[in-house]
């Protein structure tokens, strides 16, 4: 019987910091708060350092740090550095939101979480499940993210938790036949309700933003249904409930079946899920290749955060990639 890998062996040079497990799919937190970041940037094995992360957030999903002191400088760096060291285009930096606010003190490649408005508030409707929420970041996008970091600074008393969910762990939970089915079929990817938003507020949609292929106010894309992770080599599950909105060699009923289906499989099984909960200058670094999240609105207080979100490659499939539980021999 196959077991999860040793947190120690997938962290390779993060393996002195001591990283725990979360859960057995997903999720990796290094727990001691003198392990910092900003150190990470400017150590003589900073590559090194770097490469094993994105490695590691690639395999686990999300991995959490506490009480950070990354600036905002450090973290927009870390994000364009962990893509570089995994392998991204050249072409792709750092992703500036169709919503984005241009200020001095922040600048548009940085997206503030913010309870009281913005980005947090674009297309969320106070009543509805909170299972709506589930997404991966900017999939809209032809050159969408692979990793994202938020810094989370100001928080509720109580609540506000996100969760992360495994996309891995959501392929091989799909019976033979399911997978079969899915690989090779396409979706569109829509993030039209920011333009709604935007038309609301009066604010410019931000053009280009992040990659050459990110232009224009059509904010729509088609990727495929099952994406293999070019890191990992691993399949993973590439729909989201936020953006995801058709697949394309299906009729419309049918779509709209098995859409449902797929939602309902990333939000109802806990065990691929992760909760996070926060405090103060905790950092999350997550890979939204393999990944779905979504915050949870259980709280009346102020919460916000800082995101830096980093741009990948066009998504593909590639037939002859394996699913993670086959990869790694695991069996529970």
């Amino acid at each position: 019987m196959g077991i999860v890998p040793n947190p120690h062996s997938l962290a390779a040079s993060l393996s002195v910091y001591d990283p725990v497990e979360e859960t057995p799919h997903i999720g990796t937190r290094f727990p001691d708060k003198s392990v910092q970041l900003s150190k990470f940037l400017t150590a003589e094995n900073s590559d090194e350092l770097l490469r094993d992360l994105a490695t590691l957030v690639s395999h686990r999903g999300v991995v959490f740090f506490t009480d950070q002191d990354l600036t905002m400088e450090q973290q927009k760096a870390l994000a364009q550095r962990l893509g570089e060291l995994a392998g991204k285009p050249k072409t792709s930096t750092l992703h500036i939101h169709p919503i984005s606010e241009d200020t001095p003190e922040i600048g548009k490649d940085v997206s503030v979480i913010d309870s009281m408005g913005g980005i947090a508030k674009a297309g969320f409707v106070a009543g509805t499940r909170a299972s709506n929420g589930w997404h991966a970041d900017i999939t809209f996008e032809p050159v969408p993210s692979d990793y994202a970091i938020l810094k989370m600074h100001t928080l509720p008393k109580v609540g506000g938790d996100t969760l992360w969910a495994s996309g891995y762990e959501a392929y091989d939970r799909l019976s033979p036949t399911y997978q079969k089915f899915l690989e090779g079929l396409t979706a569109v990817h829509d993030g039209s309700f920011f333009l709604d938003f935007a038309r609301a507020k009066g604010t410019p949609i931000q053009d280009p933003r992040g990659a050459p292929e990110n232009t224009g106010s059509n904010l729509t894309a088609i990727h495929p249904v099952i994406r293999t992770h070019p890191v990992t080599g691993f399949k993973t599950l590439f729909v989201n409930k936020s953006f995801t909105k058709r697949i394309v060699e299906l009729s419309p009923d049918e779509s709209e079946h098995v859409l449902d289906y797929l939602f309902r499989h990333v939000s109802e099984n806990h065990d691929l899920q992760v909760r996070y909960r926060w405090q103060r200058n905790d950092v999350a670094i997550w890979d939204n290749r393999a990944t779905f999240h979504t915050a949870t609105h259980d709280y009346k207080d102020h919460r916000r955060g800082d995101r830096v979100v980093s741009l990948g490659e066009r998504p593909f499939f590639d037939p002859s990639s394996r699913s993670r539980r086959e990869a790694l021999g695991i069996d529970i």
